[in-house]
């Protein structure tokens, strides 16, 4: 179970859970770990999608002007 749901670290910025889930899950990929490569040449290559969709939807929604109204979408 990812970290968002279980007890992490005391992190007021927006998003800290689904980053702290995206961090953990780079870092702790096969491609950073044993291939030695960058988490950011990763990224391009595709590994972790889900988490940097959801990490970029948590992001775009606050600057989203409805959520002023509606606020944040549950992140």
């Amino acid at each position: 179970m990812p970290k968002y749901y279980e007890d992490k670290e005391d992190d007021d910025r927006a998003c800290a859970g689904i980053r702290e889930d995206f961090k953990a899950c780079l870092l702790q990929h096969a491609c950073v770990v044993k291939e030695g490569k960058l988490p950011s040449e990763c990224l391009k290559e595709g590994h972790c999608k889900a988490l940097q969709t959801a990490f970029f939807e948590c992001k775009r929604s606050m600057l989203d002007s409805r959520s002023r109204f509606r606020g944040r979408k549950g992140f």
